[in-house]
């Protein structure tokens, strides 16, 4: 069965243990970073920081409100990255868990950058040292040996969860049922469409402006790459009465 994803972010105090526990396990090199009025850091993903917790000040209700935003790869149902590959396993679309994982092959590609161009939540990046296209690969290698991915494992307070679709999916309308009655404008953003599901207290632009897809154009059945490459804008809601 396939694996996905569940992070509920009204949970999520910006600890920074799955940013960490990420870098570690892939053994991926510190960065040089700089004070940019942000305690977010560093500024933005790269190709040595694939996980990111984004930081945000709102306002809401006249009172002044931090949002935390972990980013990494969705994983996409239908992956739109596999119509910008052109070598053959540069992208390796894993049929057990559902994964998405970018191999050494992309190094080959030609134009690279048309990876992170052809995503809808503007994730891959060019690492011009190795000359890799790098993104979180649903710790593949732990997860097939039955373990957790490292993010998951080091999460303090039940913010990153994993497993099964269907488990994932069930506990996340129940974590929005609950969420609901503190936040009522909480949601569920692109469930139908990705293997990270990210429960929101308020509108995901308030977090992030990448955190969620375009639902302009929701179609019964399943979607095309391209159908969904075309979603920009507001997400899939998912909200229960």
């Amino acid at each position: 069965m396939s694996k996905t994803f569940f992070v509920d972010l009204t949970k999520c105090t910006a600890c920074r243990g799955c940013q960490i526990a990420c870098k570690q396990w892939k053994k991926l090199p510190a960065e040089k970073t700089e004070n940019w009025g942000s305690h977010q850091n560093p500024k933005d993903l790269s190709g040595k920081t694939i996980r990111l917790v984004r930081f945000n000040e709102v306002e809401v209700d006249g009172r002044l409100e931090w949002l935390f935003f972990p980013e990494q790869c969705r994983h996409c149902v239908e992956p739109p990255c596999l119509d910008a590959m052109t070598v053959p396993g540069a992208i390796v679309h894993d049929e057990e868990t559902g994964a998405v994982v970018y191999t050494e092959l992309t190094a080959k590609e030609k134009d690279p950058d048309s990876f992170q161009a052809s995503c809808p939540y503007d994730i891959p990046r060019y690492d011009k040292d190795t000359g890799r296209v790098m993104k979180c690969d649903m710790c593949i290698d732990r997860v097939k040996a039955g373990m957790k991915p490292a993010c998951v494992l080091s999460c303090p307070t039940g913010t990153m969860n994993f497993g099964d679709r269907e488990e994932m999916m069930a506990l996340a309308e129940e974590a929005l049922t609950k969420a609901q009655e503190k936040w009522p404008n909480a949601e569920l953003v692109d469930a139908d469409d990705v293997r990270v599901i990210y429960l929101v207290q308020t509108d995901p632009d308030s977090y992030y402006e990448m955190l969620s897809a375009d639902a302009s154009s929701i179609q019964k059945g399943p979607m095309s790459r391209k159908q969904f490459l075309a979603k920009l804008g507001r997400p899939v809601k998912r909200m229960t009465s």
